[in-house]
């Protein structure tokens, strides 16, 4: 078993499945003198963010450590943070500072001893989240049906500033996880500020933010099933983008509906589906923007892609893809392994940026988001 000690390091835990393979041991030595006797909680991407998850409780031992242990935690790569039952208790730096989304790449039995330098309730002068959108953004409906899954979700839309001046079609862009876009209010792990750069650029052309499904985004945002997170519903998840979202959205907004003015992006399991959704809509959307894709959950990529690709004639169809060179695990190579098997059918404009310093996580994806929307080259009606 292999040991790694860091005082900002930690492994999430994953709910238990059959395929499960390593021993996890997480141990908390060091924290805050007031943390007090409750629980502590590990909130990742394997339970939705969830700060106060049952199934992934540390509990104090006798000693005064905290302590998580599994024998059932299947390889991959984990994002998380501790918290004590709440957002508003999570981990902090040591003068209540944000921190940044933790990450490990579990390939063998593993154990973790960590410190936690601080909480976000513990300091006084810290700010109550404000709400950052900007007056172009509203909800434009807070329960939006989805028929090919039997939900609703809230959606989001944000209009170019002389939409109501302009007579005027608009290309548009379709992004997940909308609780991240806009608002700090409704961010989990802080917002894109897309709102912001299309205010400060000055482009004209709309955005539809689709909320995640919390503890449906790994289905919905997966194309194929997975012992680890059940059946994948991405297929139906895209037919409602398509078949469902847009037409709405083409009937009570000026859109331009071609091909080249329409666009799709996401980050992480976002950013897997968007690369999907180019895959089986290329009709559709003419522009992919796939940001830290999440492409290990998806091992048949290179049959997928085949398929996709045979028959298909070359159109115009562009991809940007992003991955941060701090993301951890294999991020890196397998975009740019995907990236290389796209340039070989030599049917897609694919642009590949990899930031040395970049991480997984919101601001990372902010920092880049300028130089993204840029390179849609929406810059008219």
């Amino acid at each position: 078993m292999k040991k790694i000690t860091s005082t900002l390091f930690l492994i999430s835990f994953i709910v238990l499945t059959a395929c499960a393979q390593h021993k996890v041991n997480i141990i908390i030595e060091k924290y805050p003198a007031f943390t007090g006797d409750g629980p502590l909680y590990l909130a990742g991407d394997f339970n939705n963010w969830d700060p106060a998850h049952e199934r992934s409780k540390l509990i104090k031992l006798a000693d005064g450590r905290y302590a998580f242990r599994s024998d059932n935690v299947p390889g991959g790569d984990y994002q998380f943070k501790v918290t004590r039952g709440s957002w508003e208790t999570v981990e902090s730096g040591p003068t209540g500072q944000p921190i940044a989304n933790r990450q490990l790449s579990i390939v063998s039995d593993t154990t973790v001893v960590l410190a936690i330098e601080g909480w976000g309730d513990a300091f006084g002068t810290r700010k109550k989240p404000v709400s950052t959108s900007s007056s172009q953004v509203r909800v434009m409906d807070t329960a939006f049906f989805m028929p090919q899954l039997g939900r609703t979700r809230r959606v989001w839309i944000y209009l170019p500033k002389d939409y109501y001046d302009s007579k005027g079609k608009y290309p548009v862009l379709y992004m997940h996880d909308g609780q991240n876009l806009f608002d700090n209010l409704t961010s989990y792990a802080g917002e894109w500020g897309v709102d912001e750069a299309l205010d400060s650029l000055d482009k004209g052309f709309i955005v539809v933010g689709i909320d995640n499904g919390q503890e449906k985004r790994m289905n919905e945002y997966n194309p194929n099933d997975n012992p680890r997170f059940g059946k994948g519903e991405g297929a139906e998840y895209l037919e409602f983008i398509v078949k469902t979202l847009k037409p709405h959205i083409d009937k009570h907004y000026r859109t331009s509906r071609k091909p080249e003015h329409t666009a799709i992006a996401g980050s992480s399991m976002g950013g897997l589906i968007s690369f999907y959704a180019g895959l089986w809509y290329p009709g559709v959307f003419g522009k992919v923007g796939v940001f830290s894709p999440s492409f290990w959950i998806s091992p048949a990529i290179e049959k997928e892609l085949d398929q996709a690709s045979v028959n298909r004639k070359k159109i115009s169809q562009q991809y940007y893809f992003f991955a941060g060179g701090k993301e951890g695990g294999n991020m890196v190579p397998d975009m740019e392994r995907v990236v290389g098997l796209m340039k070989a059918k030599g049917l897609y404009d694919l642009n590949a940026i990899i930031d040395p310093n970049g991480m997984h996580n919101e601001s990372s994806w902010r920092k880049h988001m300028s130089g993204f929307i840029d390179w849609l080259k929406f810059g008219g009606k």
